[in-house]
């Protein structure tokens, strides 16, 4: 990946774009404030939630845990298991950044669905640095500005149940995941994870469904890259020492 300055153009453009997504993203913070408040936590709970946790799924899925009566530690389960796709963004954005000691771990504060994919493409590292960071902190940034407004209405309105909020935490995590159920396969996982979690609210405690939804993507994650047995291997493979 070559190290060439930026041109301005790019630069602007870059800025420009990432602007524009920590934007778009960054209101649903004013959903995530809201819905925190009406399920029991306070202003500044919920504040310390955006500025520590930073991931809009896993801060969905713990107020949604609490919620339903679930315990802290069973939403901070849900949300952890939510989070894991990070490691794997890690893993991803690591060599492309090349960045050690505390940019690296500053960076990893940043790295979400967003950043990645406003970087992951770029031709050189000050592009893909400059897609990230941006990105990044915009998001950052407005995503918690956002919060502490949807906190602050939230917590004016007083009983959730007046206005209907107590569903709000549902509604707002499928707005999180609509855009995601364009491919058929992800609506496959969506509905047979929905069908896990419903089979298990009469028998198990309030939380526990949604980690098991998890598990059923997961295991449809580590189904899918399983090699086929199958597959005929092709003369490059052989000659590649690919069995």
């Amino acid at each position: 990946m070559s190290d060439a300055v930026l041109e301005p153009a790019e630069r602007s453009g870059i800025l420009r774009d990432s602007l524009a997504v920590g934007v778009a993203t960054g209101a649903y913070g004013l959903g995530f404030g809201a819905v925190s408040v009406a399920s029991g936590l306070s202003v500044p709970q919920t504040c310390v939630l955006s500025l520590l946790m930073f991931t809009g799924a896993s801060q969905f899925a713990l107020v949604g845990v609490v919620a339903a009566g679930g315990s802290p530690l069973s939403g901070a389960a849900t949300a952890l298991l939510l989070g894991t796709r990070n490691t794997l963004y890690g893993l991803r954005m690591a060599p492309l950044l090349q960045w050690r000691g505390w940019r690296r771990a500053g960076a990893a504060h940043v790295l979400i669905d967003e950043s990645t994919a406003m970087s992951v493409g770029r031709d050189s590292t000050p592009a893909t640095r400059l897609g990230f960071l941006a990105t990044g902190v915009a998001v950052f940034v407005l995503w918690n500005l956002a919060t502490v407004a949807g906190a602050l209405a939230g917590g004016a309105v007083g009983d959730p149940r007046t206005f209907g909020l107590d569903a709000a935490v549902a509604a707002a995590f499928l707005a999180l995941l609509w855009p995601r159920l364009e491919d058929r396969r992800n609506v496959l996982v969506g509905v047979l994870a929905a069908t896990v979690a419903l089979s298990m609210v009469p028998v198990s405690a309030a939380g526990v469904p949604v980690l098991a939804a998890g598990g059923v993507a997961l295991l449809v994650g580590v189904l899918a890259r399983r090699p086929d047995p199958t597959e005929i291997p092709g003369p490059d493979d052989v000659a590649g020492g690919h069995r």
